[in-house]
């Protein structure tokens, strides 16, 4: 199973209910930091007039940025057609696009985020150029990733191995460098919490992999532990 898979892809986001499911367990950092929140002061500090969200998924980080830039023009697009709809029900602009091809002219946002997408995409670095010719000159990017150890105890329990994406927190310094000059990164330690074995089961099922998860039954709930990386590029 590639992450990058196309069709996969596109069934997996068809409908929300495979990313309600994963959104649902996160947690912050023990000392309370949480990286869509990191996120978002990244994109606050770049002080943007226009600001596009490529994977906008069901818009919530969408809205926020709404939120917290009010003076700016914000566009969101996805490649699922129930995920724009969801976006659009918050208030957002938002339209159905590809990360390859985004129907927008140069140097047209100051500002990009992508959040937990950049692996899903075919051609990573098309992608990335796309973002890249939208951006205005001294534009920022803020692209969010997991990391190769994500969840790695849960994973290995349910009789999985490592997730390695195209884009993680090991490899998604690299790629970015191909695009832009100047990146910094802040890796945080987030919190999975399921309430019961059969969450952490729906969380495992919920990814189009091809393993016979197979977690051996617990009671009450547990913790296991996320690795995600915030990076900044422009």
């Amino acid at each position: 199973m590639s992450m990058s898979d196309r069709d996969l892809v596109r069934e997996q986001y068809r409908t929300e209910a495979h990313l309600e499911t994963r959104l649902s367990v996160w947690y912050p950092t023990a000392d309370g930091r949480d990286p869509a929140t990191e996120a978002l002061a990244a994109l606050v500090d770049a002080t943007p007039d226009a600001v596009l969200e490529v994977g906008c998924g069901t818009g919530a980080f969408a809205s926020r940025i709404v939120a917290a830039l009010p003076e700016a023009e914000v566009i969101a697009v996805d490649q699922s057609q129930r995920l724009v709809e969801l976006t659009a029900s918050r208030g957002v602009t938002a339209q159905v696009a590809d990360a390859e091809d985004l129907p927008f002219a140069d140097d047209t946002f100051d500002a990009v985020s992508a959040m937990w997408m950049l692996y899903h995409v075919p051609d990573l670095h098309r992608g990335l150029s796309e973002m890249r010719r939208v951006l205005r000159p001294g534009g920022t990017l803020v692209a969010v990733t997991n990391g190769d150890d994500h969840l790695i105890d849960l994973r290995r329990e349910g009789g999985g191995e490592p997730l390695v994406t195209q884009f993680s927190s090991e490899n998604g310094e690299q790629a970015l460098a191909e695009h832009f000059d100047d990146i910094t990164r802040d890796d945080l330690r987030t919190q999975a919490v399921f309430h019961d074995h059969a969450a952490a089961l729906a969380y495992l099922e919920s990814t189009p992999e091809d393993v016979e998860w197979a977690l051996p039954a617990f009671d009450g709930s547990r913790d296991y532990a996320g690795h995600v990386s915030v990076f900044v590029a422009r």
